[in-house]
């Protein structure tokens, strides 16, 4: 991606749509309405200056945007203060996008002070998180299972999450690889990796849903805590010492609301943080619960929440799937470079030959030894060959529905060759296609099909 004349490590980069090519300063960008982008002005200068918008015509700009944080800074580095809360920054996008990638360079993979720091700061954003260990062709098959290994050990410490996040392995440029033996997994990560990012403008709607729920959620909890501290201060005397001992005592509180209120833990803002906030607030100006404006909530999560859901649900399904083109999405499974192109159930997609016939003379022993009639064997006589393969039933059922192409019930010489050679393309590891590809149709059976 171009972003300028000088791409630098230290910004934040949000790379956006627009009609011209250029770049919008930070400070710019924060009073343009049109962008969503207002409420950074609270991180003030030192931030905005390392934050702009580099604009250009693109069609991948189309359905996404992008934003491009700066290096994670280790060692000594790390002693040289931005001058802004980088992690509250991080935080800020982190509860606002869609995906969140985290790069590891396979040779280098120390996780810094400040990059724990990070990955803490996406704390409950964990579902939006990915991994990309990349420049992983810089180093030998058994160093990267070594690394690989690591890195997810030292994810498992930071990321207090039962389920694994997900590691997309590759060499994410278009550079010759250095080492190529594992070509075909880094392929295979690459496409899974696209998928994904792919597939975000499909559920957008729903996860805004999400979002305005969750935030629903938090703002009962946060009056619930607010009401509890106005109803604790003495009205005349002895404040500043009353004040002082609820925000030691927030913890104690935090407790009495999730009994009394039946509220999970998870859904409390951070102790610290909140003692931190409250330490410079006035509690005598807060406000007393009003009962009237939580049942309006809870009955907004109750019944609004679900029609809309039903709506968003209906808009989607009228309107066409929507994904991710142009740049890389596109082009990148064309021609014989397709993915499976000339392998497994591809293999002999440019032969003038049928490619089953290379193996049907063996094929065809099995074939006679199988009590044919008039050239055909039942299904019954099929399956004690076919389950020799120790395939589960169900695929073998997906191989028997492809091969017997005239759907009579029983395979003849060449139906019988097609399923053997479609077991052998699943035994090497191979997806079987859903449809049955042009070139393994049987020579015989090719008008029939047309």
């Amino acid at each position: 991606m171009r972003i300028g004349p000088e791409p630098t490590t230290d910004s934040f980069i949000a790379v956006m749509q627009g009609d011209m090519e250029g770049i919008i300063p930070g400070n710019a960008l924060v009073v343009d309405p049109k962008k969503p982008f207002r409420k950074l002005n609270a991180f003030g200068n030192a931030f905005l200056n390392r934050f702009v918008c580099a604009q250009l015509p693109n069609p991948v700009l189309e359905s996404i945007s992008v934003i491009d944080t700066p290096g994670i800074l280790s060692g000594e580095k790390q002693r040289i203060s931005r001058g802004y809360d980088f992690a509250a920054v991080l935080e800020w996008f982190a509860e606002r996008v869609d995906r969140i990638i985290l790069l590891f360079d396979a040779h280098k993979l120390d996780i810094s002070d400040e990059f724990s720091e990070v990955i803490k700061a996406l704390k409950n954003h964990e579902d939006k998180m990915r991994v990309v260990l990349n420049k992983a062709d810089q180093i030998e098959t058994q160093q990267l299972m070594r690394v690989y290994g690591a890195l997810m050990w030292s994810l498992g410490k930071i990321v207090n999450t039962p389920e694994v996040i997900r590691v997309y392995i590759g060499s994410f440029w278009s550079h010759p690889l250095l080492i190529p033996d594992n070509r075909k997994l880094f392929e295979a990560e690459e496409q899974d990796l696209f998928r994904d990012i792919q597939s975000l403008p499909r559920n957008a709607a729903l996860r805004k849903l999400n979002d305005l729920i969750k935030r629903a959620r938090l703002a009962k909890v946060h009056a619930y805590i607010i009401s509890s501290l106005k109803k604790e201060m003495p009205s005349v005397f002895g404040k500043d010492n009353k004040k002082k001992e609820l925000v030691n005592n927030l913890a104690e509180i935090y407790g009495r609301i999730e009994r009394e209120h039946q509220i999970s833990p998870g859904d409390f803002p951070n102790l610290k943080r909140m003692q931190d906030q409250l330490q410079a607030q006035d509690f005598s100006k807060f406000q007393p619960l009003k009962i009237k404006l939580l049942e309006v909530v809870d009955d907004m999560l109750a019944y609004d929440i679900a029609q809309l859901m039903v709506l968003v649900r209906q808009e989607e399904s009228q309107q066409p799937i929507q994904m991710v083109k142009g740049g890389a999405f596109e082009g990148t499974l064309h021609g014989p470079f397709g993915h499976g192109y000339g392998e497994g159930a591809g293999e002999g997609i440019d032969d003038a030959e049928w490619v089953v016939a290379r193996d049907k003379p063996m094929y065809d022993e099995i074939f006679y030894t199988l009590s044919p009639v008039d050239g055909k064997i039942t299904g019954a006589n099929a399956k004690k060959e076919m389950v020799r393969s120790k395939l589960p039933n169900s695929v073998l059922g997906k191989i028997w529905k492809l091969a017997d192409i005239d759907k009579d019930g029983m395979l003849d010489d060449e139906e019988f060759a097609l399923a053997n050679h479609l077991i052998k393309v699943k035994l090497e590891g191979h997806e079987l296609p859903n449809e049955l590809p042009a070139h393994l149709l049987p020579p015989s059976k090719r008008k029939v099909a047309e």
